[in-house]
């Protein structure tokens, strides 16, 4: 019995070891060192330790991918009761990666993984609850899986900022995703590193607010922030100063909890006018760091803040007035200035907008803006710090690891994943799904981005209904996305799809007139459109003078219908082809 004790003290032991490690450590080298801990307190059955290898081999961090052996690991994990096991299982059946491809399955893991306390599970739950992917829509029932993980979220926030997430889309295109502004370059930072050396103030201030929040795939470093900050303070920057403030506010490794240093540089910022100086006076005094409570000053202050625009500002105005603090209680103010911050994306604007909408506080109560609203909240989780290791894993060719993470996090709700997992699908270079289940998969995951409001998506749900790629060949359907797209999204490519079915009379009534509009249409609304527009307009109008002069000429005889037997399926091509070459030899032979 003292051995068995002994022996689970010591995985016990090597996974605190193996957790420390990755909390310190800088480089993908010293945190797979962290791993060879976890292995060796799995194999002493640390059930921490297993959970922590299961998600390396099915994420495949540090190149470790083997899903067969994550399965194993989470089979014995979830009988031992694990919750992250229960939604790992329950994700694998959703999408038949390594297991049997079963919805119903999936559901019954979810469920036991929401009740276990898993907020993904939670999450994944909520979102079939409001799209009504294998269950009933509820929006109700949806409510209620969501307004949880925003609870949850939102006290994490209310403690500290919260984690700001770069979503790059694999849609974009590759000369576009290189230099894509979610995630800087090595060698731009270099670039910035030199510029804020040579005294660029704004750099400076840029600079020290990437490491402070860890952005843009930079580390968080708050020596680095500090540092830079106190360069652009130097130089007279009031938001360096303010920010100098926010740091001693809130306390950290560089720069420890001091009230009266935080006042200081507050108060240098706001004499200058700035609204993030102002809002940290007012937070000063509204919770009584350093100075006296003080609701009236803090009222002041934030009312400054928030003239100037700041949506910190505005929304400590709300939850003023929410709350009642010095105020009196005012629900309709609250709702305003709660509004004003969620313009900006203030997380916690949005989570009280929700509350409010869902409860029916101060607005008439509406369960489904409430569930958009807090679906925003719950989509600031640091389970969408995924989002970066997926693009990496991308950039470094490992489809795999990219593809289950997004996948994951598409199962979860989020678009953007959803677009990249299926963009990485239907280039069939994933190996973990067999070859024929990657379009319909595709086609599955791109019709959720498209309800979710992307018009690329639905441009491509049209696609795979014209084509016949993981459905059968629909040109009517294809023809109705095309038409969602042109129509709500004013998409270029929609329209000029949809003016050539119109042209062909494909899945649609042919009309000559019409598809002439949606080409003029499409060629004004994108830059891109103009060269292949000019073509299938030449080709357009030319077929269409060509029909003219032919059935005037031999309406009796010969109906033009009969030049597809004659001359084959492509002779307006060939007639094109003639009437160019004709045109070049009259031009030829004039300047002759």
């Amino acid at each position: 019995m003292q051995a068995k004790k002994n022996f689970t003290d010591e995985g016990e032991q090597l996974f605190k070891m193996g957790t420390k490690i990755l909390q310190q450590s800088k480089s993908q080298q010293q945190k797979a060192e962290a791993y060879v801990f976890f292995a060796k307190a799995a194999d002493m059955g640390n059930l921490n330790a297993m959970e922590k290898m299961a998600d390396a081999l099915l994420f495949g961090n540090f190149g470790m991918q083997n899903i067969t052996a994550a399965i194993q690991l989470y089979e014995s994990l979830a009988k031992e009761g694990s919750y992250k096991a229960q939604n790992a299982l329950g994700f694998l059946s959703s999408y038949g990666i390594g297991m049997e491809y079963d919805q119903a399955k999936a559901l019954i893991y979810y469920t036991f993984g929401s009740a276990g306390g898993s907020m993904m599970s939670q999450m994944i739950l909520g979102y079939r609850y409001l799209s009504g992917i294998n269950v009933l829509q509820n929006c109700e029932v949806a409510l209620n899986h969501y307004k949880k993980v925003a609870d949850y979220i939102a006290d994490k926030l209310e403690k500290s900022e919260g984690i700001p997430v770069e979503k790059v889309r694999l849609t974009e295109r590759p000369e576009n995703l290189s230099a894509n502004s979610e995630i800087l370059d090595w060698d731009i930072y270099q670039y910035y590193k030199f510029l804020a050396e040579r005294g660029d103030v704004q750099i400076q201030v840029s600079l020290g607010q990437l490491h402070l929040i860890g952005r843009k795939g930079l580390d968080q470093d708050y020596y680095k922030a500090l540092y830079y900050f106190l360069k652009a303070a130097k130089a007279g920057s009031a938001n360096a100063m303010a920010f100098i403030g926010k740091m001693y506010l809130e306390g950290n490794a560089a720069a420890p909890q001091n009230n009266a240093t935080a006042f200081k540089y507050f108060s240098m910022a706001a004499n200058k006018g700035n609204a993030i100086g102002l809002h940290g006076l007012g937070l000063l005094y509204f919770y009584g760091k350093g100075v006296p409570v003080n609701y009236a000053e803090a009222l002041k202050y934030f009312q400054k803040a928030a003239d100037k625009g700041w949506p910190n500002a505005q929304f400590q105005l709300g939850f003023m007035y929410y709350s009642g603090s010095g105020v009196w209680r005012d629900y309709k103010l609250a709702f305003k200035y709660f509004y004003l911050a969620s313009q900006s994306g203030q997380p916690l604007a949005i989570y009280y907008l929700a509350e409010m909408y869902a409860t029916g506080t101060g607005v008439l109560r509406s369960c489904r803006t409430a569930v958009e609203l807090y679906k925003g909240v719950c989509e600031l989780g640091h389970w969408a710090e995924k989002f970066l290791t997926a693009y990496f894993a991308y950039k470094d060719g490992d489809l795999d690891s990219s593809l289950v993470q997004y996948a994951l996090l598409a199962e979860m709700g989020y678009e953007v994943a959803q677009s990249n997992s299926a963009f990485i699908l239907e280039s069939k270079k994933a190996k973990i799904l067999e070859k024929e289940k990657m379009y319909p998969m595709a086609l599955l995951l791109w019709n959720r981005a498209a309800i979710q409001g992307n018009a690329f998506a639905r441009v491509k749900i049209g696609d795979y209904h014209y084509y016949g790629y993981g459905t059968k060949k629909d040109y009517q359907t294809a023809a109705t996305h095309y038409s969602i797209a042109a129509d709500k999204y004013h998409s270029a490519q929609a329209m000029f799809n949809l003016a050539y079915m119109y042209e062909h009379g494909l899945g649609i009534a042919k009309d000559i007139h019409l598809a002439r509009r949606l080409y003029d249409m499409a060629a004004q609304t994108s830059p891109d459109a103009h060269i292949p527009v000019f073509f299938a307009l030449m080709k357009l109008e030319t077929v269409h003078l060509l029909r003219d002069i032919l059935l005037f000429n031999f309406t009796m005889r010969w109906k033009w219908m009969k030049l597809d037997n004659v001359l084959g399926p492509y002779w307006d091509l060939c007639v094109i082809g003639l009437i160019v070459a004709v045109l070049i030899f009259l031009l030829r032979n004039r300047w002759g």
